[in-house]
């Protein structure tokens, strides 16, 4: 098989992907190629790439991880084409937390993050807190490099 050509995803992998698996990155990185070809770089190959990714990865603290099953992580990712872009600012994107895994798989999750008072959360409380405790982890893998 020949070596993949270098393009200009290559050397833009978001920080958080480059904390990831290499298959993560491969993901992220051949729908971002494919987009940029059809749509061109900018801001829609990046929602595209990230869209393929959160179908098999889900964000947990600073990386992405690889889901049990493969599947739309929350409500926006289930939606598809004109109502996807109608909806795009609705705010039902769950920044990468797959939304849509049981409570207690979140809670799991949530519990590695170290979330406190994560044993008295609902299910959509859990998906915030992770939420907002990957963006902390993030901002401070960003800090420290």
């Amino acid at each position: 098989m020949p070596a993949r050509k270098p393009t200009r995803g290559s050397t833009d992998l978001p920080s958080t992907l480059e904390r990831s698996s290499k298959k993560a990155q491969e993901t992220w990185l051949a729908t971002h190629d494919a987009a940029v070809e059809q749509y061109g770089e900018g801001e829609r190959a990046h929602r595209t790439a990230f869209a393929s990714l959160k179908h098999s990865f889900h964000k947990v603290g600073d990386h992405w991880e690889e889901k049990a099953e493969k599947g739309p992580s929350d409500r926006q990712a289930e939606r598809r084409g004109a109502e996807a872009r109608a909806h795009r600012d609705d705010g039902d994107s769950a920044g990468g937390v797959d939304a849509n895994a049981s409570k207690q798989h979140l809670y799991d999750i949530a519990k590695r993050l170290q979330v406190s008072g994560r044993s008295t959360m609902s299910k959509a409380e859990l998906v915030e807190a992770i939420q907002r405790a990957n963006d902390r982890a993030t901002a401070a893998a960003r800090d420290s490099t």
